[in-house]
């Protein structure tokens, strides 16, 4: 029954596998049978199948992608629709999900649609949506049933073509369904009877069930001829293991063109995949690999393809295909074409001096020689005709140098039969203007000149002015020489104005060149070389206003005020020359104004003024000197001075030599003739000397007087001194005021308060002549202050002030009370006590103020409404369990001193007892330790409840109570340390509250401080660990901690034995250690620590490696087994078993450079293969044992091994990987570009990039400027193949640095790619630094 199940399931796996593969196929010729422009690839499916005995389900994945072109040029930055990220298949049970996912890109953004292979449309439980996050396209099923088992599509789709990508989705039977299934299906196969199966139907059963279950099978089905059926089952594979290929489908003859793109394909099912395959072009195995893309060779399931591109006539012959012992064959025939012109042939036009190119591109090369000529003459090569043919012998090239008008007619081309003619025109170059003609200004009778450069000499010129020819014209002189054209004209008038032009024409040309400018004729005037000035001068003198011009003919008139000069008295107008002159003979007031000089083009201007200097009345000079000006305080003071002076002067008014300012108070008034000085609301500091200063350019004028300002006097000067203050008076002196106010000071005030006092009381005055002054009545210890003011004729002065000052001995407060205590405290009442103060302050007590106030308050209540005399008071009226401060201040009769300071807090309430006996003290452990004893016990029954308990401990050898902690211990049991090891000890306890302290209770016997017997155990606590690794030279150091009682005996071991001695060991009651200052490999090993006592032993076990440099390999032996690698082979060093860090370094060395590089790293077997080695080089190897310490010395290689060249015919006969082919007709493009290196010098560099293209590309490698690199250079190899583009440089240098570039081109285009190459020293830290920091910034973004 299982084989039938088995069997049944391979039938529809198999159906389900041939429909995928259809479809893939399908899609694939599908794509490639479009228009010439479209292009498609399609990869094959690939199958996987998986039997399972006790399951019906077999699992099958499929995976297809095909890719349409739809248009035929697809725009730059455009796309056709690609998978970035192809869903993948899924295998999933029923009631799970499963989810498709795909990345997609093209431009424009392409449409995505899920589709079924079968065509069912998707069920309800599918949803499809977009990842816009990630960029996902997910196909989302959920609660799988078996129905939904299938080929899933996911279409991409835009203008520009269509990408297919098919997954499969196998949904398997729940493993309890499928188990209940099986029990039905049993009890349906006991209920009805069914035949056993034929031989022939048993052997199909067993083809594809597995050996060990063909015995269990037969007796299911009741077959009993187990020997005879597989005897049968061998027979019948071996008939179909005979045929190892079978063709399915022939190799066809094919007929092409040249330069087209052709395939040979053939159907095969092979029964090895491992086959061996070779084509051949008739008996010349094809080199696939180094045909640079000439021959590709595909698999697309059981169909095997062979490419070649870019057919020619040297591709015809027969192919055949060599698989296994069977070889097929097929026939290329190429049809050539007949010769004809591929160019377009138009009319050239080419500028003269130019040089003309003809290009004539044949459709195939002919061995028929190609004739020029032109004008009926066969074209000879010299120096004026240059004949050339193209690399590619296609394209035949004609060059006329240096063409002329000359040169001007058709040109033929014969080849064969052929004949075509192109006419050649040649366009005159024109004329050009080196320099044009400028725009020119004269004066009249002046010479004009207007001048131009041309291009060429070759030219006719002709003169026009306003639009006339006046080339002939005597009145102006033409001059010509070389490419220059000049004309000149003499002694320029008004009618030479006007717009002259050059017209310049030449041979074969109809143009004609201009150049024209403007002529301008400008009147004659004069201008002034010096003119006039202003002038002042004083009533009476004489006077003179002169003009020089630059031209003596020029006349002039002069103006006064914009009138002319006609007669004027005292006035003469004088002209010498170009001097012209205006004298005065004496100056009157008629004489002032503006005088004006006009002559033509040209005029000056000057002004004549009368200046007379500032004069002052000698009359009011004497006047002011005589008395000083006098006002009172408050008052305005206005002064006024007449004066003469023209112009008028500059009026300044000075104050004690300080010039003065106007500001609120102070006003300057000024006439024609007179200024006043006003000084408003006058104070006593405006008194002074008052200077007026005229001035003007003509001379000064000073007048000066006294201004004084009456007012009070100053207060009296300086600080008062006191002669005597004595109880009974006060004498006091003091100094007259520094300013009396501009009168005489008649006599002193003298006025005084007590201290604390705001009013004034005058106690006397004195005369002016004296400044001494005795208050006598004062009352004795009382302060005072005292003021004085000076009196004159306007009034008294601001006071003087004096200090505080005392009549006799002073009285202070008294001093600081005692801070008050508090005692007999109840509910309501409490009794304060305290001492008087230290001081009374010079004079009795007079009582006490005591003040009481709420703890946490600010307010403080006095306790009675009249001092206490005595020094205890009992304060009542108290709030119960009210928490209260107190404190108290002294009186006497100056008054209350400073409080004192607070006294404690108190609570208002009954005192509380003190308790009594503690009850069961006992010992709860003394065995923990040796220095601590554990005691515990009860509170006490009597008295109030403790707050806590004094516990004391007395040693056996003592007589004296210690008390075990400072505070009162707060709990019911307490630990006691710091005890002496086996001393006995006695321990007694009192409890305590704020009442008191209670008896105390002693322990009836002493207590033995030290800890049971036990057996010594270890304690690692994880510091230590069974296995260690020391490196040899460094300290081996063992430290062990342990616990005994008593404190057992350690002994150290290695490897069973006691220590030699030379290891360094310490000891203690519960640490040990084992030193080692130097540790060797001969100090491996495993070291034991036993501790005994006599209650027991243990022992502790720890493994120690001493690692050191490992030992070198031996015997290394150099083998070639693949072109191109070298296979290394060495015996291994002692230390590989022992140590399982210790691995293999492989490093080469071309004979070329010392340098050794690495090859290979942590290599563990004794044979390593070395690949990528350049064919043709000499080559050292080195093999170095490395662990964690470091190296071994090297094994070298003693001679170089010779890679040898490649053998191509070997290499071209391996089965290569298939490979994904381009598109037909593709521009080269770049799918990996490359990037920038950085190399230590002595280094190989090696670059590749990837790359697409059809017809395949032609590489060229280019460094720095353009330097093309050849592929015969020693210094570099490269390649390229499969798409992928590779440059080696061994052993860089120096000069290997720079840039390299790489150019593709096929007929469709060329594309470039450039990388820049670094070479540095090791110790070059810098560059590296930036080259991290770059590649690190690179990773970041």
């Amino acid at each position: 029954m299982a084989a039938e199940l088995c069997q049944a399931s391979e039938g529809m796996m198999e159906q389900q596998v041939g429909e995928t593969r259809q479809v893939s196929e399908t899609s694939s010729f599908t794509s490639t049978s479009t228009t010439s422009f479209s292009t498609s690839s399609s990869s094959s499916g690939k199958l996987r199948k998986v039997y399972q005995s006790s399951s019906k389900t077999a699992e099958a994945t499929a995976e297809s992608f095909s890719q349409v072109q739809t248009s035929p040029r697809i725009p730059e930055g455009e796309s056709v629709p690609d998978f970035e990220e192809k869903p993948r298949p899924v295998t999933a049970q029923e009631d799970e999900k499963a989810v498709f996912k795909a990345k997609v890109t093209g431009r424009p953004e392409p449409r995505v649609t899920w589709e079924r292979a079968s065509g069912q449309p998707l069920s309800d439980g599918t949803n499809t949506f977009y990842d816009s996050i990630n960029k996902y396209h997910i196909l989302k099923i959920k609660s799988l049933t078996l129905a939904e088992a299938d080929v899933y599509r996911c279409v991409a789709s835009n203008s520009h073509g269509e990408a297919v990508s098919s997954v499969s989705l196998t949904v398997t039977e729940h493993p309890a369904m499928q188990l209940k299934k099986m029990l039905l299906h049993r009890s349906v196969v006991k209920r009805e009877e069914k035949k056993p199966p034929t031989e022939e139907e048993m052997l199909k059963i067993l083809s594809g069930a597995d050996r060990k279950d063909y015995e269990r099978i037969c007796a299911e089905h009741g077959f009993t001829d187990f020997r005879g059926l597989l005897k049968r089952l061998k027979e019948m594979r071996k008939k179909e293991e005979v045929e190892m290929v079978r063709v399915l489908k022939p190799l066809e003859d094919i007929t092409a063109k040249p330069d087209s793109y052709i395939v040979f394909e053939t159907v095969l099912e092979l029964r090895d995949p491992n086959v061996k395959m070779q084509w051949f072009l008739g008996t010349e195995l094809l080199r696939i690999q180094y045909s640079h893309g000439k021959y590709e060779v595909k698999q697309m399931g059981t169909k095997h393809m062979l490419c070649i591109s870019a057919v020619c006539l040297a591709d015809m012959g027969t192919y055949t295909l060599y698989v296994g012992d069977k070889s097929l064959s097929a026939k290329l025939t190429v049809v050539d074409e007949p010769l004809k012109f591929l160019s377009d042939f138009k009319p050239m036009r080419v500028t003269e001096r130019q040089t003309a190119v003809f290009e004539v591109r044949l459709s195939k090369k002919t061995d028929a020689p190609l004739i020029w000529k032109v004008k009926g003459k066969e074209v000879k090569r010299d120096e004026k005709f240059e004949v050339s043919l193209s690399e590619d012998g296609l394209t035949y090239i004609l060059k006329i140098k240096d063409v002329k008008s000359s040169d001007t007619g058709e040109y033929s081309i014969n080849i064969g039969d052929l004949a075509a003619t192109v006419p050649l025109f040649i366009e005159r170059i024109p004329i050009k203007f080196h320099s044009y003609l400028k725009n020119v200004q004269v004066k009249e009778k002046s010479k004009a000149r207007m001048e131009c450069e041309m291009s060429s000499k070759d030219v006719h010129i002709r003169w026009k002015k306003d639009g006339h020819d006046i080339t002939g014209n005597p009145r102006y002189v033409f001059m010509r020489e070389d490419k220059r054209a000049e004309v000149i004209i003499e002694d320029c008038d008004w009618s030479d104005e006007g717009e002259y032009a050059i017209v310049c024409t030449q041979d074969n040309d109809e143009h004609e060149y201009v150049s024209s400018a403007s002529l301008t004729v400008m009147e004659r005037l004069a201008t002034v070389k010096s003119g006039m000035s202003d002038t002042k001068c004083s009533t009476g003198s004489p006077a003179e206003l002169c003009v020089v011009l630059d031209d003596e003919k020029v006349d002039g008139v002069w103006l006064k005020d914009g009138v002319e000069i006609a007669d004027m008295s005292g006035v003469q107008v004088v002209k010498q020359g170009a001097v012209h002159k205006l004298t005065f003979s004496g100056v009157t007031d008629a004489h002032q104004g503006k005088y004006t000089f006009r002559a033509k083009g040209a005029d000056s201007e000057a002004v004549l003024t009368i200046a007379d200097p500032p004069e002052i009345d000698p009359a009011v000079l004497e006047m002011l000197a005589a008395q000083s000006v006098m006002v009172k305080a408050g008052q305005t003071a206005t002064i006024k001075i007449p004066f003469k002076g023209r112009p008028p002067p500059k009026v300044t008014w000075y104050k004690d030599g300080l010039e003065m300012t106007e500001d609120e108070r102070t006003k300057v008034e000024r006439t024609a003739d007179s200024t006043t000085l006003v000084i408003s609301r006058c104070i006593r500091e405006d008194s002074g000397d008052i200077m007026l200063r005229l001035k003007s350019d003509c001379g000064t004028a000073v007048a000066n007087l006294h201004l004084n300002v009456i007012d009070r006097p100053k207060p009296p000067q300086g600080k008062v001194e006191f002669m005597e203050h004595s109880g009974t008076c006060i004498r006091m002196k003091w100094k007259a005021p520094r300013d009396n106010g501009g009168k005489q000071i008649t006599g002193f005030v003298v006025e005084r308060r007590a201290v604390g006092k705001k009013s004034w009381l005058k106690v006397g005055e004195v005369e002016s002549s004296t400044s001494v002054f005795g208050d006598t009545r004062v009352d004795e210890g009382q302060a005072y202050q005292y003021r004085i003011r000076a009196v004159n004729s306007q009034g008294m002065s601001d006071p003087l002030e004096t200090q505080e000052v005392r009549a006799g001995e002073p009285i202070e407060p008294p001093g600081v009370v005692s801070q008050p205590q508090v005692s007999n405290i109840t509910k309501d009442t409490m009794t304060l006590s305290w001492s008087p103060p230290a001081q009374d302050g010079g004079a009795p007590v007079l009582g006490y103020v005591l003040e009481r106030r709420k703890k946490g308050s600010n307010m403080w209540v006095p306790v009675s409404k009249e001092p206490l005399t005595d020094t205890k008071c009992v304060v009542d009226g108290l709030m119960e369990d009210m928490e209260y401060e107190f404190r108290v201040t002294s009186v006497n009769r100056a008054g209350a001193g400073s409080p004192s300071s607070s006294s404690n807090a108190v609570i208002a309430k009954d005192p509380i007892r003190a308790p009594g006996l503690v009850r069961n003290l006992r010992v709860s452990d003394s065995h923990s330790s040796n220095s601590s004893i554990s005691l515990s016990w009860k509170p006490p029954e009597q008295g109030d409840e403790p707050s806590g308990y004094i516990l004391e401990v007395r040693p056996e050898d003592a007589k004296e109570w210690t008390k075990v902690s400072k505070i009162p211990i707060a709990g019911t049991a307490h630990t006691v340390l710091g005890l002496q090891e086996r001393m006995k000890y006695f321990f007694r306890i009192r409890a305590v509250n704020e009442g008191g302290v209670g008896e105390p209770i002693e322990l009836k016997q002493g207590v033995l401080a030290m800890p049971p017997p036990a057996a010594p155990r270890f304690d690692v606590q994880g510091r230590l660990k069974n296995h260690m690794v020391v490196r040899a030279g460094t300290a081996l150091c063992l430290q062990l901690s342990f616990t005994g009682s008593p404190p057992p005996v350690v002994t150290w071991l290695k490897d069973g034995i006691r220590t030699n001695g030379k290891e360094a060991i310490t000891k203690s009651k519960s640490h040990s250690q084992l030193l080692i200052s130097s540790s060797r490999r001969c100090d491996s090993g495993v070291y034991r620590v036993q501790l005994k006592n006599h209650y027991g032993e243990v022992h502790y076990d720890i493994n120690v490696r001493v690692t050191d440099f490992p030992r070198p390999p031996k015997n290394l032996y150099l083998v070639e087994e693949v072109p191109g690698t070298v296979t290394l082979q060495w015996e291994h060093t002692p230390d590989l078993q022992d140590d399982e860090d210790t691995h293999y370094v492989i490093l080469k060395r071309d004979t070329s450079t010392a340098s050794w590089f690495t090859a290979a790293e942590r290599i563990y077997s004794s044979k390593y293969t070395v690949t990528r080695l350049l064919p043709g080089r000499k080559y050292y190897f080195r093999v170095l044992a490395q662990n964690t310490v470091g190296d071994s010395d090297p094994l070298d290689s003693k001679e170089p091994m010779v890679i040898a060249k490649e053998n191509k015919e070997a290499i071209s006969s391996l089965l290569m990987k298939e490979y994904k082919a381009p598109s037909r007709q593709v521009k080269p493009s770049f799918l990996l570009p490359l990037k920038n290196h950085a190399v230590s010098r002595g280094h190989d560099c090696t670059m590749s990039c990837a790359y697409q293209g059809m017809p395949t590309p032609q590489a060229c490698w280019y460094k720095g400027g353009g330097v093309k690199i050849s592929p015969d250079s020693s210094r570099f190899w490269y390649s390229t193949a499969n798409g992928v583009c590779t440059l080696v440089i061994p052993t860089c240098g120096v000069k290997d640095g720079g840039e390299y570039t790489l150019v593709l081109e096929n007929p469709l285009g060329t594309v470039q790619c450039s990388c820049t190459l670094v070479v540095f020293d090791k110790d070059d830290s810098s560059l590296l630094e930036s080259l991290t920091d770059r590649a690190n910034k690179e990773r970041i973004m």
